[in-house]
């Protein structure tokens, strides 16, 4: 039987370039997504059609209201900071930033990993072109699996979690290109934080400058729909 993992999906391009990483290296896969109180729910649309696209076992999207606590552009009536430099976006922590919301996000993925006997949890972290969230970082990855093999029963009886990274230190060009090597269609995709109700992204937000940045370095058409 083969191994199973669980890949947390958002939809956006480094999710599925890390389910197509998972799947490569031969693991049946279980996508799990997070319908939270986003703005941007069409990305919940691209998540099932990548999900459907690279093949995987079960895809599973859970509720977790986090637009109750806010705190976040993506979560509260706050503005999407639009048209900043690379030094703006990598020198503070951005409005964007949604609190706590890997860790809550992995703790699920760990959770439902545990009962499906699945001890491999791929996520699409990167902090090399990305946007200043504390956690995304490697240490904060590297915590994350401590606690995870602390705080379970098949962690404490030595049936050990590994929480995979593997887009950590790679440039937004190089992650393309191994999505690309690997058949991601990247037009499934949706990586803005500010879309149209009918899934175009606004092109000038943080995460849309860094994925067109990504495709010119990669020497890549873009294949994204902008408004």
């Amino acid at each position: 039987m083969k191994k199973k993992a669980v890949v947390l999906l958002s939809g956006g391009l480094d999710s599925a370039t890390v389910l197509a990483i998972a799947k490569s290296q031969g693991f049946d896969i279980y996508a799990i997504s997070f319908r939270y109180g986003q703005r941007h729910k069409c990305e919940l649309q691209a998540a099932e059609k990548v999900a459907n696209c690279i093949g995987v076992k079960k895809h599973l999207i859970m509720n977790v209201d986090l637009n109750k606590i806010g705190g976040s552009a993506l979560t509260d009536d706050i503005d999407v900071p639009k048209g900043r430099e690379k030094n703006q976006m990598s020198n503070t922590i951005p409005i964007t930033y949604v609190p706590a919301r890997n860790t809550i996000f992995l703790s699920l993925a760990l959770a439902w990993a545990e009962v499906l006997g699945a001890r491999d949890i791929f996520i699409g972290a990167n902090v090399v072109d990305y946007s200043g969230y504390p956690d995304c970082r490697p240490e904060f990855i590297s915590a994350f699996e401590i606690m995870a093999n602390l705080g379970t029963k098949a962690g404490v009886e030595g049936d050990k979690f590994t929480i995979h990274a593997p887009l950590s230190q790679l440039t937004k060009a190089q992650i393309i290109g191994k999505g690309i090597e690997l058949g991601v269609d990247y037009s499934l995709t949706l990586s803005c934080y500010d879309p149209t109700e009918d899934g175009k992204a606004c092109g000038n937000c943080d995460s849309c400058l860094l994925r067109k940045k990504g495709f010119a370095e990669a020497g890549i058409p873009d294949p994204t729909r902008y408004k």
